[in-house]
């Protein structure tokens, strides 16, 4: 199943004075059981939501509903300005690089927007692989905090968090986001996060994905784990893809096919 495009504005806000973001096709994935959970997965960059549900039809998770969105076309400074789908704009991948906080508020508004209509008994959470995995820790970032980077209100309660071959932005913002919270920091201490990331990346080189689950650790992510998998590039296998199916399955109390 799948629907068609919406715009949304950064951080749930009215879009006064900011850009507008086209988001493509969104294709979603039923379960095939009894539904406790909803998980919104985000794609890497020059994808689209379609190449990742179609791997979700094949999981042995029936009792999560997949929603898999299609970032928005937008010029990309990594690439000279060039076109690519994206959640965010980036000029480069590294804890240094400048943080595009309005495209990465906008793509975390869209993803909170498609979870709101969800029955409020079904656990929620995001996961994603490569830009979509950064984005998915901005989203933990923004519920924790309760806001969005540009302050207004972040309006989800998310359940657990999955990043695959990804990287935290605004890392040097992170403690100055929770510290000032005592529901912030609760939270963080009680949000599950499982990231991953091969040591043999060369897109997102896993230093960064090492310093960036070090960073969360540091800031009170305390329901945290980081599985490296020696000589995995930038790309998922096998062993990867069931240790998140396990690791799902045990932090969100799925029961699996039921037989009478």
């Amino acid at each position: 199943m799948s629907y068609n495009s919406t715009s949304m504005s950064s951080g749930g806000g009215n879009g006064a004075g900011r850009r507008n973001f086209e988001f493509g096709r969104t294709h979603v994935v039923r379960p095939k059981g009894r539904h406790q959970a909803t998980i919104v997965w985000l794609h890497g960059l020059g994808d689209n939501g379609s190449s990742w549900s179609q791997i979700f039809e094949t999981l042995p998770l029936p009792n999560i509903k997949w929603i898999c969105p299609t970032a928005p076309t937008r010029p990309l400074a990594l690439f000279g300005g060039f076109p690519y789908s994206a959640w965010f704009d980036v000029g480069e991948i590294s804890e240094n690089a400048a943080d595009d906080l309005e495209g990465l508020d906008a793509s975390a508004a869209h993803v909170a927007n498609l979870l709101s209509t969800e029955p409020p008994n079904i656990k929620l959470g995001i996961g994603g692989f490569s830009m979509g995995a950064a984005t998915a820790l901005h989203s933990a970032v923004c519920h924790v905090s309760g806001r969005y980077a540009n302050g207004n209100i972040y309006p989800i309660h998310l359940s657990a968090i999955v990043s695959l071959s990804g990287w935290l932005p605004c890392s040097r913002a992170l403690r100055n986001r929770i510290e000032g919270s005592r529901d912030g920091i609760r939270r963080a201490a009680s949000l599950p996060l499982f990231l991953c990331h091969g040591r043999g990346d060369d897109v997102v080189a896993y230093e960064l994905g090492e310093k960036s689950a070090g960073a969360l650790s540091a800031a009170g992510f305390r329901n945290l784990i980081f599985r490296s998998y020696n000589g995995l590039g930038h790309y998922t296998v096998p062993e990867e893809t069931d240790e998140v199916c396990s690791w799902l399955t045990a932090n969100l109390g799925l029961e699996g096919f039921r037989f009478n």
